[in-house]
């Protein structure tokens, strides 16, 4: 049955779509079939992953407003997952989306064809709350929610779970949260720590034990068109993210099917 999580969160800069494209890439490397959608007019996830949103068309814009079908505008990356790009023109879904009918479920409607394609589908949601992450939101089965441990971090996070309460109880019944992730994290910093400590103890086993640590090769790999893992395997970042890929294969119940390109902790 194919899992469909949107990476979200309201606070820009915690490594939403660092997150997207590295777990799609070491979802890929353990044998599962992947699509990373890409919701935000940034198209930082799509060219994260090698694809030159200039010249992406169709889009993940054209699919929702019903110009292509979801099978134009996908694209196969050279990492094993496939993407569904963005670029600036998603921008202007916002105000097309308002006259539409059914406009908080296009995107899941778009993608009900080809869901038996895909083991996972990750959806990375831009950093607000406006008509596509509803979007991301009402076609998910649950969230899995980046965040760096600082204060600021835990005010947003109540922000968003109160969000996630009102999208289940509107659009999406089903709804649920599948992950906190920790990242950027510093062990040195007291502050940190602390924040970690009242994630665990408020939201328990929701807390992934993987944790993504601070790391020069994370920021590097995207100027390069690339996942960590094609980029440096053996860094800290490529670690910790091919963690996080086998702990929510274990909590899903299935074991890792390695290509061959998996990274072991």
């Amino acid at each position: 049955m194919t899992r469909i999580l949107a990476v979200t969160n309201q606070k820009g800069g915690v490594g939403k779509t660092t997150t997207a494209v590295n777990l799609s890439a070491c979802l890929a490397a353990l044998g599962r079939r992947v699509l990373m959608i890409d919701l935000d007019p940034q198209g930082n996830a799509t060219t994260g992953c090698g694809v030159v949103k200039r010249e992406a068309l169709p889009t993940v814009y054209q699919t929702l407003i019903g110009e292509s079908t979801f099978m134009d505008a996908r694209v196969r990356t050279e990492f094993g997952f496939d993407v569904l790009p963005a670029n600036r023109d998603l921008a202007g879904a916002e105000v097309e989306l308002i006259g539409m009918e059914g406009r908080e479920f296009r995107l899941r409607d778009a993608l009900a064809p080809v869901l038996a394609e895909y083991d996972f589908i990750l959806i990375d949601c831009p950093p607000a709350l406006n008509m596509l992450t509803v979007n991301g939101l009402a076609a998910a089965q649950a969230v899995i929610i980046p965040m760096q441990c600082e204060y600021y971090a835990l005010e947003g996070l109540t922000d968003l779970v109160a969000t996630l309460r009102k999208v289940r109880a509107r659009l999406n019944p089903k709804l649920e949260i599948e992950g906190l992730l920790r990242t950027m994290y510093d062990p040195r910093s007291t502050l940190m720590q602390q924040v970690s400590g009242e994630l665990v103890e408020h939201f328990g086993d929701k807390v992934y034990g993987t944790i993504v640590p601070r790391n020069v090769r994370l920021a590097e790999a995207p100027s390069y068109g690339r996942p960590v893992i094609a980029f440096d395997r053996q860094s800290k970042g490529a670690l910790a993210y091919g963690a996080l890929a086998e702990e929510i294969l274990e909590r899903s119940g299935a074991a890792p099917q390695s290509r061959g390109q998996g990274n072991q902790t």
